[in-house]
């Protein structure tokens, strides 16, 4: 087996044999470390799903598109894709300064090995708890701490993330449905007028959302319905 080995290693070429020697020695040395920095990495990865859900205003936006989506009856257009990639880029610009600021607190001095597992995610834990409770009513985290009997923060520094983001999921619920609502009572009046138009010319075969499709698209595309929908949704969380 050594003789196979050395004939290996005379058949490769020398700037491959150093490069295994460099790799080898580098695992040695550092490849404890690396592999825990590697588990934190595919931990946080495989939990990337969840933190978008719950610590973005990624659910706002995308239950936002499909009240706006069910109002005009297109069915599936815009297609849910186009809708979860308009809802996760338009999320992606709101969470930037947060991204940026945990990526120089906690991230890179991570990497570096400046900081551990430990005070890295205490490290990134005040930007996102910050931009949590800036978008969270007193009503909704009150009741989540009336339910815990945890003791009351002295301020918003000390509160949870066990509490502050079940109490900002309930909220963005809240103010989704109510922009859904805003946006689907013009659409129901314009079906409302069509129904009662086609009942009084004794149309009543004819399906009122074939006339009232044209109708409300007309309006949503002369009124520039996409960048007033988009605006308001942005300005609302930033």
């Amino acid at each position: 087996m050594g003789a196979r080995a050395v004939a290996r290693n005379a058949r490769r070429p020398r700037g491959v044999n150093t490069a295994v020697q460099t790799a080898a020695q580098v695992a040695q040395s550092g490849g404890q470390a690396t592999a825990i920095q590697l588990a934190v990495i595919l931990a946080i990865a495989s939990l990337a799903p969840a933190i978008v859900l719950t610590c973005t205003c990624f659910a706002r936006f995308a239950i936002v598109f499909s009240f706006l989506r069910n109002g005009l009856a297109t069915q599936a257009a815009p297609p849910s894709q186009v809708l979860v990639g308009l809802a996760l880029f338009m999320t992606l610009f709101v969470m930037a300064p947060v991204i940026a600021q945990v990526n120089d607190k906690a991230v890179q001095p991570y990497l570096a090995g400046d900081i551990g597992e430990k005070q890295a995610f205490e490290a990134a834990a005040p930007p996102v708890r910050r931009f949590l409770l800036e978008r969270t009513r007193a009503a909704d985290l009150r009741l989540f701490y009336e339910v815990s009997s945890a003791p009351r923060p002295a301020n918003a520094d000390d509160v949870p993330m066990r509490i502050a983001i079940p109490a900002f999921v309930v909220s963005e619920l809240r103010t989704a449905f109510e922009i859904g609502l805003v946006l689907l009572l013009p659409f129901l009046v314009i079906d409302l007028i069509t129904a009662t138009v086609l009942t009084s010319l004794g149309m009543i075969m004819l399906p009122p959302v074939i006339v009232s499709l044209p109708i409300k698209l007309l309006v949503f595309v002369a009124v520039d319905g996409w960048h007033l929908v988009v605006e308001s949704l942005l300005r609302g969380v930033m």
